[in-house]
């Protein structure tokens, strides 16, 4: 059984796959606390589901493009179990992860999007390096920026990782404590083959309304 903290129909907000609808499966828990988490409902809430019935849950919303997030999706073993039966049924499947545990059984048909923490997140030192030998071309890194610390630490992760000619970077920043123009100013500024990215759904709904 896996514990499922909500299964929802939206619009991806975030990544490459950015405004494409989509299904998110967040399942609970989470290993980190960062200071800015807006999921902290994931955290404990949720009910205990077998994947015969997410994927009928999945399929009523008749979207290939499936993400399983969290809390801390790797958190929970059988996440690994879902994500490859996910595959299995043809859908198009993406995992958000905080960067911390291990990826490397991970399904290669998923495409990783997983987040390395600044400084200001307060989890740095969890996030776990050895997960970009595991990271497909296809995969996805990337980092929530709130400050010019923030910003300075991961252009240095850029360069000593040559992280991006490993896969897709992502630059995005804490929503509300930096403003989007200084983030892509600096990013001009110095030239980054990054992709800037905003939390769309935040533009869309309310930033605190659940399920979208």
């Amino acid at each position: 059984m896996i514990k499922v903290n909500e299964i929802y129909y939206s619009i991806q907000g975030e990544s490459s796959k950015a405004g494409l609808p989509c299904v998110f499966i967040r399942l609970t828990y989470c290993n980190l606390r960062c200071t800015y988490c807006d999921t902290e409902h994931a955290f404990y809430e949720g009910i205990d589901m077998g994947i015969e019935d997410i994927l009928s849950e999945v399929k009523k919303y008749e979207c290939n493009l499936v993400e399983v997030t969290g809390g801390e999706p790797l958190f929970q073993k059988e996440c690994i179990g879902l994500m490859k039966r996910l595959c299995n049924n043809g859908f198009e499947v993406l995992l958000e992860t905080g960067g911390s545990l291990p990826i490397k059984d991970v399904d290669r048909r998923v495409k990783i999007i997983m987040d390395l923490k600044c400084p200001s997140s307060g989890m740095m030192k969890k996030n776990l390096y050895t997960n970009i030998d595991d990271l497909k071309q296809s995969d996805e890194v990337k980092f929530v920026i709130g400050s010019t610390e923030d910003y300075n630490w991961s252009k240095e992760i850029l360069e000593k990782y040559n992280l991006t000619k490993k896969c897709s970077v992502l630059f995005s920043t804490v929503f509300g404590k930096l403003e989007p123009v200084t983030l892509v100013n600096w990013i001009l500024k110095d030239k980054l083959d990054v992709r800037f990215q905003l939390q769309m759904h935040k533009f869309i709904w309310e930033p605190t309304i659940r399920g979208v």
